[in-house]
């Protein structure tokens, strides 16, 4: 009985041992993938009040988590029984993730006076701002689910090999990791001025460190913010891009002359425009039906 005790405790820690090795392997697969959902979320999670920063994120947060709520057990079960629909779903995704990305360019060559004109002029309504606020949210999380799609099945494919206890633990920390790392740098990221203004009033009016690195940081967070917009943007075509060049072998050589990163965004971009131009046919012929 004792050895079969000790022999229980033996398997546990191989089993141990065989997830911190694979999850390493899968962590380092997702990184680049995980950078880009930083700058994405980053992106998606500003520009709000502050006092509704952190309320927002947690919001966010939580969708985030039931999201790979909902991802983990179809992707194993996808891998397990029907592993032939798992590129379909990713193609998708990746239309989806390139078309917010031209999305986003096209509204900033064509509609950003307009836009800016609008705020200056019109002061929205509490209601109005928290129906903008519910819209941003549930454009983030819808995001989020998509970039969570890629990063389990990039960390699944990393541990296909191994026995499903060993993929199920490993999948499932870079899914927590991935969740809590991003999210809790993001806020970070929105409370920079915060951080700042605190650091300034602990300082007095004596200048010193505190006070210096209180400016910086209250300088420095809109200029980063706008920075992370562009990364953001940037990241969602180059990742729609990537998952179209490595799933279909006929783009892949299409542009295999390309160097990598400028490839991925030129078919990334392409797959938005296309998109985007599709969308927006359908939504005039979609209005001209209800008239």
């Amino acid at each position: 009985m004792a050895s079969g005790f000790f022999a229980l405790f033996d398997d546990i820690a191989v089993l141990m041992d065989d997830v911190a090795v694979m999850t390493k392997v899968a962590t380092k697969k997702t990184a680049g993938l995980l950078a880009d959902d930083l700058a994405v979320n980053a992106e998606k999670a500003s520009g709000f009040v502050s006092s509704r920063e952190l309320p927002v994120l947690w919001k966010i947060t939580k969708g985030s988590f039931l999201n790979k709520l909902i991802i983990l057990p179809i992707a194993f079960l996808l891998s397990a029984y029907l592993p032939e629909a798992i590129v379909p779903i990713l193609l998708i995704g990746g239309m989806y993730l390139a078309f917010e990305g031209a999305e986003k360019i096209y509204h900033y060559l064509f509609h950003r006076n307009h836009t800016k004109q609008a705020v200056d002029l019109i002061k929205p309504s509490k209601t109005e701002v928290l129906a903008r606020e519910a819209k941003k949210i549930k454009s983030a999380i819808i995001v989020d689910f998509i970039l969570s799609v890629e990063i389990v099945i990039i960390a699944l494919s990393s541990v296909v090999e191994e026995p499903i206890n060993v993929q199920i633990i490993v999948v499932t920390v870079i899914a927590i990791l991935a969740t809590i790392g991003v999210y809790g740098l993001v806020a970070l990221l929105v409370r920079m001025d915060d951080i700042g203004y605190k650091l300034i009033a602990k300082s007095g009016i004596q200048a010193g460190a505190s006070k210096s690195i209180g400016t910086a940081l209250i300088k420095t967070l809109p200029v980063l913010i706008r920075v992370l917009t562009v990364v953001g943007t940037i990241a969602m075509i180059l990742v729609a891009g990537g998952i179209y060049v490595h799933n279909i072998h006929f783009i892949h050589e299409l542009i295999h002359a390309i160097p990598g990163i400028l490839g991925e965004f030129i078919v990334g971009l392409i797959v938005g425009i296309i998109a985007l131009t599709l969308f927006k046919g359908l939504s005039k012929v979609f209005k001209r039906g209800k008239k």
